[in-house]
């Protein structure tokens, strides 16, 4: 089983390549800003990312724009991010289920004889 910071790191991992897909041309500003992390971990991450060969920066050096970089996500970028989506799906699923559970649980306790909500109304 994967430690607590290894799937937190594996999700940011997962949100950073799909986002980077559908927008390139996204600054690490603009990036940090949705995910809501720091900048200068969102550049940590991008860096593990192009070392590890799923992402590649193009920098557009004749721009006038300082924040002409373009990432994008390599061959072996795009089948880690589909395997990453399939654990992200698992461990979303799972939390979902453990949630649907805890309420229920909650829903029975409120309701039962003697509940909380009973305690309360007779306070």
């Amino acid at each position: 089983m994967t430690s607590r910071r290894s799937q937190l790191q594996e999700d940011t991992y997962f949100r950073v390549l799909r986002m980077l897909q559908d927008n390139p041309d996204m600054t690490q500003r603009e990036i940090a800003e949705k995910l809501g992390i720091s900048t200068s971990g969102l550049n940590y991450c991008l860096k593990a990312l192009i070392d590890k060969g799923w992402v590649k920066v193009h920098n557009f050096s004749q721009s006038k724009n300082k924040f002409g970089y373009i990432y994008a996500l390599t061959p072996q970028g795009i089948a880690e991010k589909a395997l990453l989506a399939g654990r992200f799906l698992k461990r979303k699923m799972m939390e979902y289920e453990q949630l649907q559970s805890e309420i229920e649980a909650l829903k029975l306790e409120m309701s039962s004889p003697g509940g909380d909500a009973q305690k309360a109304q007779n306070a």
